[in-house]
C-alpha cells in the first residue's frame, strides 16, 4: 500500500539522491564560509545572501545534471544582476571611489562554487573556497600580506599620473 501511495513521486521525475542532498550542503556550507568571511569585513552582503545564492547554485546544477543544462546560464545572469546591484560608484571631489566591487566578484564566485558543488565536483568546490577565502583575506593576515598589492603600491606610479619628459622619481 505504501509503494501505491508514493508511486507517484517517481512518476514526476522525483530522482533525487541522498548525495544530491549532501552535495547541496556543501554548497550551502561554501557560500556560508563566504558570506561569513565577507561579513565580519563589513560588507552589505553576508552569511545569509551567500549562503542562499550557494543553496540556488548547488540546485541548478544538480538540475543541469538532469537535462537542464542551460539552466547554468541563467545562473551566471541572475548572478550579474545581483552583484550589479552591489557596486556602487560615487565622486567625491576628484576622486572616483567604487565600492561593493569585491563582495560582487564573491558572490560570483560562490555561485559557480555552488554549481560545481551541487554536480557533485566537491573537491573542486572546496579547493575554489580555499583559493576564495586566500583572495579575500591576503590584507587582512600579518604574513600574507607580502602578497597584498597595496603593500607594493607605493613604489610605482598611478596610472592616472602622466610621467613628464625629464622627470626624475624621487626616492
Amino acid at each position: 500500500m505504501s509503494g501505491q501511495r508514493w508511486g507517484w513521486v517517481r512518476s514526476v521525475g522525483m530522482t533525487t539522491s541522498w548525495q544530491e542532498f549532501g552535495n547541496l550542503i556543501v554548497a550551502a556550507l561554501l557560500g556560508y564560509v563566504l558570506g561569513f568571511e565577507r561579513e565580519i569585513r563589513g560588507a552589505s552582503a553576508g552569511v545569509r545572501v551567500f549562503t542562499l545564492i550557494g543553496v540556488g547554485a548547488g540546485t541548478v546544477g544538480v538540475l543541469a545534471m538532469h537535462g537542464a543544462p542551460n539552466a547554468l546560464a541563467g545562473v551566471i545572469t541572475g548572478i550579474g544582476f545581483i552583484g550589479g546591484a552591489l557596486v556602487f560608484s560615487q565622486e567625491i571631489g576628484r576622486e572616483h571611489l567604487i565600492r561593493g566591487i569585491t563582495t560582487a566578484a564573491a558572490i560570483f564566485a560562490a555561485a559557480g562554487l555552488g554549481a560545481a558543488a551541487g554536480q557533485g565536483h566537491l573537491v573542486l568546490a572546496v579547493a575554489g573556497t580555499v583559493i576564495a577565502l586566500f583572495v579575500l583575506e591576503t590584507r587582512h593576515i600579518r604574513y600574507l600580506r607580502f602578497f597584498d598589492a597595496r603593500h607594493w603600491a607605493h613604489r610605482f606610479r598611478d596610472d592616472d599620473q602622466v610621467p613628464v619628459i625629464g622627470e626624475t622619481k624621487e626616492p
